[in-house]
């Protein structure tokens, strides 16, 4: 089997979102893509099977693991399939398209200047009472506490600005223990100068501590700040340590990210079951 791991929501080698993409002809047992994202150890895998292979546009089906648990939704192992299909596998057109079992259809696109786009689903969220051990959690206390609707039931806390979010330092083992995927932590921008709104991602319940850049999050935060800000296209960047970017576009019922890809490697798994 290929395999290629993709920078993706980077401007360059060792930036954005690390992800695995391994094309198949079929469907793999679901515990050996399990190991298979395990021996990985990145935050995602992504598998892949051609099911169209029509002129004007490629049609796939998707599925993403973490080393410990497969997923509904995940935005940067989107971006790096689609940037696979083109750069590596020769997809004709300007879109990709993947079905998958619980998100619906997503969309990849290329557009000028080697940046992609990700159609994701606008996702809605709800104001609720802070989790008990939250605030102690992330080491601070967030302005107001959301969570998410389907399909990304992520706890969502904003603080006053971009610092407190860059400050935290979170006790993953107490963030495991809430019942939720993840924790997004995120402020408005600081000033004209900056992005529109920051963000990071913590996901120990699902094997990822915290998560460099995550896509599927923005389907909640371009709602949420689009909003707020009263505006459809916003600059937004997550504050991790590799750091990652995107301009996010919002409309009625989607949310498209604009970001770019680079290839870190490619290689073959060899290794039997």
């Amino acid at each position: 089997m290929q395999l290629f791991q993709v920078d993706a929501f980077a401007e360059r080698p060792f930036e954005g979102n690390p992800a695995a993409v391994v094309p198949l002809e079929r469907w793999l047992d679901d515990g050996l893509m399990q190991r298979i994202a395990l021996e990985n150890n990145l935050s995602e895998t992504a598998f892949i099977v051609r099911t169209s292979a029509a002129p004007s546009e490629w049609v796939y089906e998707l599925r993403w693991f973490t080393p410990v648990a497969e997923v509904d939704l995940c935005g940067h192992a989107t971006l790096a399939s689609g940037f696979v299909a083109f750069t590596e596998l020769g997809a004709p057109g300007e879109s990709v398209r993947f079905t998958t079992r619980a998100a619906g259809e997503l969309v990849v696109g290329r557009r000028q200047h080697d940046r992609y786009t990700l159609d994701l689903p606008r996702v809605a969220s709800d104001q609720v009472a802070t989790p008990a051990g939250l605030a102690d959690a992330l080491g601070a206390e967030p302005l107001e506490v959301r969570m998410g609707r389907a399909p990304v039931e992520d706890l969502i806390a904003v603080f006053t600005d971009a610092e407190a979010v860059r400050a935290l330092r979170p006790d993953f083992g107490a963030l495991a223990r809430l019942d939720a995927r993840g924790v997004i932590a995120t402020a408005a921008g600081d000033d004209a100068a900056a992005p529109d709104f920051v963000s990071r991602f913590f996901g120990p319940a699902v094997g990822v501590d915290e998560d460099p850049f995550t896509g599927s999050a923005h389907s909640l935060l371009g709602d949420l700040w689009s909003v707020r800000l009263g505006r459809t296209t916003l600059a937004a960047r997550q504050l991790s340590v590799r750091g990652g970017s995107a301009l996010v576009e919002v409309a009625a019922e989607r949310v498209t990210l604009v970001g770019g890809a680079v290839l870190f490697l490619r290689g073959e798994i060899v290794a039997d079951r």
